[in-house]
């Protein structure tokens, strides 16, 4: 028998609120199937399981804040079979709302429209949906508000601020945790990206748009190749040791339509093509701000990338995220006035930055990375 806990889906997560379950009693599941959906005050993530077997009973219903690493659910491996009914069981230490039995078989909808069903107390089995293989849509959950669908008993809170409060006080946790144990050091340089947003735009003149690439992609994918040389810049640090991390999982900041930042991780980012990283790129942000992250990507990041070039600032000094090691910081390309073979020319450059944990590593180490950021992309070509 295997006890399933709620898994930590962030730095400073303590509780999560249920919103969905994927599995009944009785199902067959297998590494990677998706158990459940759980909101962590920042989005809705779809939580994995890391074992092989049938579930016997859920421990939890639709509504109820869960502590992390209360048993959520049980399954039994190989021979056991012993079934329990499909009533839930409380775990006396987590503060629960009362909330009705989730019914064996639920309608298909998106994970962001499930969530928004339940914070605008939207019962899905009145709808009719207008997705793939009539799956509800975020949309449809907004035309059903807007008409006065009935709605579904005990919803989570209606009220947008208590939200927005929520995620600030994540975000002020782990913060205020990453200022008071990690030891930050602070390295910047600017990079000339001339040639590379020419060679960018030479490969997108022969591609259709649905297929260019973008240059965050390029970032994205010049971060995870230096990364992957220099270990001591990729991993985490956690109960006094560090631990170097074997592939380079990065985590990528997009910020939320609510407000606030997530920073789902493209695993094994250094083994993919500059192609593979653009698609992966645009689908994490596509689905970090429509719901559907998935639990691995949300708490196996290695390194994080953060970039506010937007927002036209011309470079960030970010906090690193514990227990990860380090973050960079990407600025606004911008034309500026530089000396190039004793003549001064305009170039487009941007602003990178490291910031580091000198309890792992040292300036010597992070300027070695930091400038073999800067070669990589000034040279894509020889990827």
């Amino acid at each position: 028998m295997i006890d399933v806990p709620l898994p930590s889906l962030g730095p400073d997560m303590e509780s999560g609120t249920l919103l969905q379950w994927h599995v009944k009693p009785g199902d067959t599941v297998h590494k990677g199937s998706i158990l459940a959906v759980v909101d962590t005050t920042k989005a809705a993530i779809d939580v994995e399981s890391w074992h092989e077997g049938t579930v016997e009973s859920l421990l939890a219903q639709a509504g109820d804040t869960i502590a992390v690493g209360a048993i959520i659910l049980r399954l039994a491996t190989g021979g056991e079979r012993n079934l329990a009914p499909a009533t839930t069981v409380r775990d006396a230490t987590v503060p629960a709302r009362q909330a009705a039995t989730v019914p064996a078989a639920q309608p298909r909808a998106s994970p962001a429209a499930r969530k928004q069903a339940l914070e605008r107390g939207i019962d899905l089995a009145a709808l009719k949906g207008s997705g793939p293989g009539g799956a509800i849509t975020l949309t449809d959950v907004t035309a059903a508000a807007a008409a006065g669908i009935t709605p579904a008993p005990e919803p989570v809170s209606k009220d947008p601020a208590d939200r927005r409060s929520s995620v600030r006080a994540a975000i002020a946790a782990s913060m205020t945790r990453s200022h008071r144990e990690i030891p930050h050091y602070y390295l910047w340089e600017d990079c000339d990206v001339s040639h590379a947003l020419h060679w960018m735009q030479q490969r997108n003149e022969l591609r259709p748009v649905e297929q260019r690439l973008v240059f965050a992609a390029l970032l994205v994918s010049a971060v995870a190749h230096a990364a992957h040389e220099f270990p001591d810049m990729n991993g985490t640090y956690e109960k006094g040791e560090f631990h170097p991390g074997s592939t380079v999982n990065l985590g990528v900041a997009v910020a939320l339509r609510g407000g606030g930042l997530i920073a789902p991780a493209i695993a094994d980012a250094q083994s993919l093509s500059l192609d593979q990283t653009m698609q992966q790129l645009s689908d994490l942000v596509r689905r970090a701000r429509s719901g559907g992250l998935r639990s691995t990507e949300v708490s196996a990041q290695t390194l994080t990338i953060t970039q506010l070039g937007d927002e036209g600032v011309r470079g960030i000094l970010g906090v690193i995220h514990p227990p990860q090691v380090a973050l960079i910081g990407i600025g606004k390309p911008r034309d500026r006035a530089v000396v190039v073979a004793g003549q001064v020319a305009v170039r487009t450059c941007v602003t990178i930055s490291l910031s580091a944990d000198h309890r792992v590593s040292d300036g010597r180490q992070g300027s070695r990375f930091l400038t073999r950021i800067v070669t990589l992309l000034q040279e894509p070509e020889k990827w």
